[in-house]
């Protein structure tokens, strides 16, 4: 079962995200980052290949796409928070960029 990360844990896991540009969601238990692209086909396909991993691994993201523009908040919601796959996604996320 998925647990909430802890206050050790944050750090290790969140700090290095912070670094690639994801910051804290206002307000919410979560991370958030905007993506830009080079045009919507570009931002379509690094969503489509979120996708597959989202899916395989059951944590979907919320996010939203305007044309070559893709904001995600990441936060896993059986836990009312952030746990390691919001990391691990976040991770997956950036590895696919380009």
């Amino acid at each position: 079962m998925t647990e909430r990360l802890s206050d050790e844990t944050r750090g290790p896991l969140l700090d290095p995200l912070f670094k690639t540009g994801w910051s804290m969601t206002e307000g919410r238990d979560a991370i958030t980052k905007s993506f830009k692209f080079k045009d919507f086909a570009d931002a379509f396909g690094w969503m489509t290949r979120v996708a597959i991993w989202a899916e395989k691994w059951n944590h979907h993201p919320e996010w939203q796409n305007i044309y070559n523009n893709v904001h995600v908040t990441l936060t896993t919601h059986d836990v009312d928070g952030l746990s390691t796959l919001d990391a691990k996604l976040a991770r997956k996320m950036d590895g696919l960029l380009g």
